[in-house]
């Protein structure tokens, strides 16, 4: 089998199984998704939601801590600033996409179609054992 026997092949396999989702979701009563996670509002309400709980979630524990040990605002403030980095850290992997789900990779927005990344090409040499 050739290189570009291998490529259409792949091709070939990407489309119908494209299509069968296509089909299955629309039997099931869903609409197509379109990367519901990365639209605007819902996307910023999901950000903020994560600052302001990591927030929450720290100074929480700072207080129930500054209120069972008696050390007043200590605790407070050491958890207020974990928070906030937790809080920072939960923002930016959400920005950024880290930590999406297994084998999860943005899309290559700045190739033409039907071009591989060399990640992309060296995973699949990988995977064929070439």
């Amino acid at each position: 089998m050739t290189e570009s026997d291998k490529s259409s092949s792949l091709k070939d396999l990407e489309a119908r199984l494209r299509n069968l989702k296509a089909s299955t979701d629309q039997a099931a009563g869903r609409s197509p998704s379109k990367n519901n996670s990365r639209n605007g509002l819902g996307f910023a309400m999901r950000l903020g939601v994560e600052l302001v709980s990591a927030l929450a979630i720290g100074v929480g524990i700072g207080l129930l801590l500054d209120y069972w040990l008696e050390t007043t605002p200590w605790f407070m403030l050491l958890f207020f600033i974990l928070g906030s980095v937790a809080g920072f850290m939960n923002v930016y992997r959400a920005a950024t996409g880290i930590g999406q789900g297994v084998g999860y990779r943005p899309a290559n927005t700045g190739q033409k179609t039907g071009q591989t990344s060399p990640e992309d090409q060296a995973d699949a040499d990988r995977r064929t054992g070439e």
